[in-house]
């Protein structure tokens, strides 16, 4: 494990949306799903910042960088009957992977769930990221091996929403 470098953690803030979209384009090729990336500043910044945001955002600054972002949103448990924290997706350059960037940012993710009030705190991984996966666990996240995402998308969603 790496030492960890001075960093500092922050709610985005309208000046990061480049830094974001940049990283996002990143997470996609590590995830060899840059052919779906559509993302840019333009179409990112509306969703966080505008009239009727639906996403929020911490980033990690380094050196005067943004080296690392979480995007997320709520969700909500008819089971609960509360609304959860959804992690859309966490991403840290590979540079400082190891640095205490990721846990932190999921530890302030989980004391945001914990200060809003919500009954739980979610995300996904691939199942082929065996790091991430042990990483998770170590945190003590359960993998919920019964549980698939179901998605419906472009061509295919306009079909069925037709």
């Amino acid at each position: 494990m790496s030492t960890a470098p001075d960093f500092l953690l922050r709610a985005a803030e309208p000046r990061d949306v480049p830094a974001i979209t940049g990283l996002i384009h990143e997470l996609a090729e590590f995830e060899k799903l840059s052919h779906l990336v559509q993302v840019t500043p333009e179409t990112l910044h509306p969703h966080l910042f505008g009239d009727k945001p639906v996403v929020e955002a911490l980033v990690a600054e380094a050196g005067g960088a943004v080296v690392a972002f979480a995007l997320f949103f709520t969700n909500f448990s008819t089971f609960l009957a509360r609304p959860g924290l959804y992690l859309e997706d966490l991403y840290v350059q590979p540079a400082l992977r190891g640095s205490g960037i990721g846990q932190a940012l999921l530890e302030r993710l989980g004391a945001i769930a914990v200060e809003r009030g919500y009954g739980r705190f979610e995300w996904s991984v691939l199942d082929w990221n065996e790091n991430a996966i042990r990483f998770y666990e170590k945190m003590g996240a359960t993998v919920m091996p019964d549980w698939r995402i179901c998605r419906i998308t472009g061509d295919e969603l306009k079909r069925f929403g037709a």
